[in-house]
């Protein structure tokens, strides 16, 4: 190969990471304008005649002094308070990722030298906070999935004249997982002498779904104001079964551009390997020069930024 055609893919490889570094920073600027309208819509209180009721389900808690320890597993994404959310041991996570990012590490040692001993710790972070959002994010998907089926129960409980209590305690026994996991905290908390407003603003801090802060919203005010309880959790359920049949249909809009993502992302590797097959001596110089490794780690890293980009587009869209 000669140093024209390397200092061509050089250039276009810096040129693609320039244009996904674009692609981040107007991904970024995005998500910052999506959580000040979120933060706004935090701060919003409703009053009710004299009561001044405070939708305080939709105002996060004071936040507390934590020990370090808690303070440093957050920053790999563990939250040491709800360890019992995570379906593996969150010991078992880092382990996982710490291995990993042993393996970016000497890859990243063959390209750069002794600087590579940044990526291990980046990586090690990195790897350890995608696990566990990963896995909190499929929780909180199933619990919005099961959402409608949990008010169902409740509507019929109440709908022949059982308490609200009672109720959810049906739910703590009849739904599945997670949502029966909920519902038993909750009644734990009702059984010790908690009031149900507060126990319901606690569940919907712990599930941190707005699904679940409109429920305790709406029980919240028709206690306050009274009113057909039936008649809201329906109303309730009827929109959250709209929500999610949007979310399913703007999923399935959205299955073009992620098969693309897909494609884009194995096209590269098979290609490659392809043409190893046909000519092994042709794709060897990417392992066994120098200056092969280096675009082979450059080209490795614009594929890796690709993906996570087109990943981040399109979770945002969907949010």
């Amino acid at each position: 190969m000669s140093h024209s055609t390397i200092l061509l893919l050089l250039f276009l490889s810096t040129l693609s990471l320039g244009g996904l570094a674009l692609s981040g920073v107007l991904v970024s600027r995005l998500q910052a304008h999506q959580q000040k309208i979120a933060k706004r819509m935090d701060s919003i209180a409703i009053k009710v005649e004299e009561g001044r009721i405070q939708l305080s389900a939709f105002t996060p808690p004071k936040p507390k002094k934590q020990p370090f320890y808690n303070t440093l597993a957050r920053q790999f994404g563990i939250d040491m308070l709800r360890t019992d959310l995570y379906p593996v041991k969150w010991w078992v996570v880092l382990l996982i990722a710490l291995g990993v990012a042993c393996v970016v590490f000497t890859i990243a040692q063959r390209l750069v030298g002794p600087y590579a001993i940044i990526a291990l710790p980046a990586a090690w972070v990195f790897f350890s906070r995608a696990a566990f959002n990963w896995m909190i994010g499929r929780r909180k998907g199933k619990l919005l999935a099961q959402v409608p089926e949990a008010m169902a129960i409740i509507v019929r409980a109440v709908g022949v004249g059982i308490p609200v209590a009672v109720a959810m305690r049906s739910v703590a026994t009849e739904a599945p997982e997670p949502t029966r996991h909920e519902f038993a905290q909750l009644i734990e908390q009702l059984t010790i002498g908690v009031t149900l407003e507060d126990a319901l603003f606690a569940m919907a801090h712990r599930a941190n779904l707005p699904e679940y802060r409109f429920f305790a919203t709406a029980l919240a005010l028709q206690a306050q104001t009274g009113g057909s309880l039936s008649a809201t959790l329906e109303g309730l359920a009827d929109v959250i079964r709209k929500r999610l049949a949007l979310k399913a249909r703007g999923h399935a809009l959205s299955s073009e551009a992620r098969a693309s993502g897909m494609v884009l992302a194995i096209l590269p590797v098979a290609t490659g390997f392809m043409m190893w097959v046909m000519n092994p001596d042709y794709i060897n110089v990417l392992f066994v020069t120098s200056a092969g490794n280096t675009i082979l780690g450059v080209a490795i890293l614009s594929l890796s930024v690709g993906i996570l980009v087109m990943r981040m587009i399109i979770n945002k869209s969907l949010s």
